[in-house]
């Protein structure tokens, strides 16, 4: 089983960071956009690293055009020497139209064209082809040489989409590389709705499942004491609010028989008593969505719920003291070792 671990988005810290993780023996870097831009965390870990691979876990697609998505992913494939995996998504309606100001139109066919754009794209870099892509969201037919980039050693960039309905993961079976799966994902709700539909597209496009690769993880409540792991819920409770106050993933709290959370999180929401919300995760919801326990305890919770559906997780661990250190890679080995 794969290990990634998520890059922080302070660039000062960036270097040290993906240097640290990878002596540690992670597998892969994960630069998320969420306050701050996710592509220039990657340009310095790609400069301070050698074998780890760095990915986007997700940039968010429509807000950039293809062509600038393809532009950056192809220098940082360079830069990186072939390590580079895109991992982009949708976001939801209100984000795009009210926070990046971009139309709003169904994603999954949307972020399909999207990917096939891409690749379109590429193809015509590392090929030296005519550029001829037309669909109904996008259309590029203009590459005069001045400004096509030079061709680089390993032009199949991976890509991997974020997905939550049913739509999306077929989309994610018949043309991705890979599926990165959010935080409010149970392992039930990968098995039973994400998985199916994977493997639905995938045979499609003539594949399989083992052709895609799942990244799964959801949130980490790691402690050696009663309090750590107090503290751990708090925070969690937090992030998992905010998460399931969108329409969005109350599908996913449907398969748990908790649908109607979604509702009561909106109505706060927009009431802005953003401090209300954790009160109602309960220690139930916690612990079918959270990881949750010492270093120790993680491992075996872990491959219970991905061994048999997932090929890489991630890990939000802390990496400030020794003892930190320590308990990362023990938990890394077991996990490479499963």
């Amino acid at each position: 089983m794969r290990v990634e671990t998520r890059l922080r988005s302070n660039l000062h810290a960036a270097a040290a960071d993906a240097r640290d993780a990878e002596a540690l023996g992670y597998d892969g870097l994960v630069s998320t956009e969420i306050k701050h831009d996710p592509f220039f965390p990657l340009v310095l870990a790609a400069e301070h690293t050698s074998t780890i691979t760095l990915t986007t876990g997700v940039a968010i697609a429509f807000p950039r055009s293809p062509m600038i998505t393809a532009t950056i992913a192809w220098d940082l494939q360079r830069h990186s020497n072939g390590r580079f995996r895109l991992g982009i998504g949708p976001q939801v309606k209100g984000h795009n139209e009210r926070r990046f100001s971009v139309p709003w139109s169904p994603p999954a066919p949307r972020l399909r064209e999207y990917v096939l754009a891409l690749r379109a794209i590429w193809d015509c870099w590392a090929g030296g082809g005519p550029l001829d892509f037309e669909g109904d969201h996008y259309r590029f037919n203009l590459m005069p040489p001045v400004f096509r980039p030079e061709p680089i050693d390993h032009p199949r960039i991976p890509v991997y989409i974020s997905a939550v309905g049913p739509v999306m993961c077929r989309v994610a079976g018949e043309f991705c590389d890979g599926l990165r799966t959010h935080s409010l994902c149970s392992a039930k709700y990968l098995s039973d709705v994400i998985l199916p539909n994977v493997e639905e597209g995938a045979r499609a496009a003539d594949r399989s499942l083992d052709d895609i690769n799942i990244t799964a993880g959801g949130f980490t409540i790691l402690g050696d004491s009663d309090d750590e792991i107090r503290r751990g819920k708090q925070d969690v409770a937090r992030r998992f609010a905010f998460y399931a106050s969108t329409c969005t993933y109350q599908a996913v709290l449907d398969v748990h028989g908790w649908g109607g959370l979604t509702k009561q999180l909106h109505d706060l929401s927009v009431q802005d008593r953003w401090d209300d919300m954790p009160a109602l995760i309960t220690d139930d919801m916690l612990e079918t969505f959270a990881l949750i326990g010492s270093a120790d305890d993680i491992a075996p919770q872990l491959l219970d719920r991905y061994a048999t559906t997932c090929s890489t997780v991630v890990l939000e661990l802390p990496h400030t003291t020794s003892a930190d250190n320590a308990r990362a890679r023990r938990l890394i080995d077991q996990l490479h070792a499963a």
